[in-house]
């Protein structure tokens, strides 16, 4: 299974690409969006500001929402962030930065009048709902967070984690094709390979369902 990693200067790539290979997958690590076009799953990762994400990202939001119609996604951490409408972070007070609008939903910054920003650390994951993504997965299951936003427990979540509010530590789109995580699986154990696991199982089985359909 291949799968593609988009590089735009940010994310621990390394980490990631290890983790990936670990899961079973053949990696590539790209900044040609032709390959993105082509490939036949793609991760795109974040760290750091979701503005400056989304301004690195520039050269790739059109051929990442070209993809997402057709083929698995999964962003981490704040590249999950990046799949949603908008964030609040990086903008004017009562104003929003626009994401790529993959994942209905806004991403907020978390609450520090009630909490330690950023959450840092290993937190408890509680399964919201049935997805390839989530298989295997238990209540109570840790996973690694490093982040001071994160969207809401909405209809979109798959798994919530509870830090004094809960927020969606794994979310995903009603097609279910396009999906990620909060925290990084790279960084979360077996929880962590788990999840990746189940993200290459998913674009493999994903890639033969599309293949035996066109032959129909």
């Amino acid at each position: 299974m291949n799968v593609t990693i988009v590089d735009y200067g940010v994310g621990n790539l390394r980490s990631l690409r290890r983790g990936l290979e670990r899961a079973g997958a053949d990696v590539a690590i790209t900044d040609d969006p032709e390959e993105i076009a082509d490939a036949e799953a793609v991760v795109l990762p974040g760290v750091g500001a979701f503005e400056e994400c989304m301004r690195n990202s520039a050269p790739f939001h059109d051929v990442l929402r070209e993809v997402a119609a057709d083929t698995p996604v999964l962003g981490i951490c704040v590249g999950l962030q990046l799949l949603f409408t908008e964030s609040a972070e990086g903008a004017p007070d009562g104003e929003t930065v626009a994401g790529l609008d993959l994942i209905p939903g806004r991403v907020e910054r978390l609450p520090s009048g009630e909490v330690k920003v950023p959450h840092m650390g290993w937190n408890e994951l509680r399964v919201e709902r049935e997805h390839p993504l989530a298989e295997g997965l238990a209540d109570g299951d840790y996973a690694y967070f490093v982040h001071s936003y994160c969207a809401a427990t909405d209809d979109n979540a798959v798994a919530a984690c509870d830090y004094g509010f809960d927020f969606a530590a794994v979310a995903a789109n009603e097609a279910g094709n396009v999906m990620g995580t909060q925290f990084h699986p790279e960084k979360s154990g077996e929880t962590g390979l788990r999840v990746l696991r189940n993200f290459v199982d998913y674009a493999r089985e994903y890639g033969t369902e599309a293949s035996e359909a066109a032959t129909i």
